[in-house]
């Protein structure tokens, strides 16, 4: 796994969504950036600490289901569906695109990335935007934030 030390930076949900059309295979990782990451490419379980074989991330991939949906809609709800792990984890968390190999999956069922190769980073206001195109929809949603005890 490589990278450069600074990602070329996504700015809008439409150039998140262009990126999406022209690539399959995309995931978003929450973390302190790729540089952090290619020190370890494996993730541990925060619950036991078992290593993992890959990094933890969410797929960007648009489903068939979503048929001729806005992409941006797409974009928005999968970034805005984990914008609470900065506040969670603490900071310099950050957004950034990938593509890898999924070896297998994690105890949440999320993908646990291999062989990554970091493309983007994902700037605040497309998070910011990403807040705002949830909140315009018809149906109240949150993000998929574990409450604690």
């Amino acid at each position: 796994m490589s990278a450069p030390q600074e990602l070329p930076v996504l700015s809008t949900l439409t150039e998140v969504a262009r990126l999406l059309d022209e690539h399959r295979g995309l995931y978003v990782r929450w973390s302190k950036g790729p540089v952090a990451d290619l020190a370890d490419t494996s993730g541990t379980d925060d619950l036991t600490g078992v290593p993992m074989p890959g990094l933890s991330a969410s797929p960007l991939d648009i489903e068939e289901w979503w048929e001729d949906r806005p992409v941006e809609l797409w974009v928005a709800r999968r970034l805005y569906d984990y914008a609470h792990l900065p506040h969670d984890k603490g900071p310099g968390v950050r957004p950034w695109v990938l593509r890898g190999r999924e070896p297998e999956r994690g105890p949440d069922n999320e993908p646990l990335v291999a062989d990554v190769e970091p493309l983007r980073g994902i700037a605040d206001e497309v998070i910011d935007a990403a807040r705002a195109e949830v909140a315009r929809q018809e149906r109240a949603w949150v993000t998929l934030r574990r409450g604690g005890r």
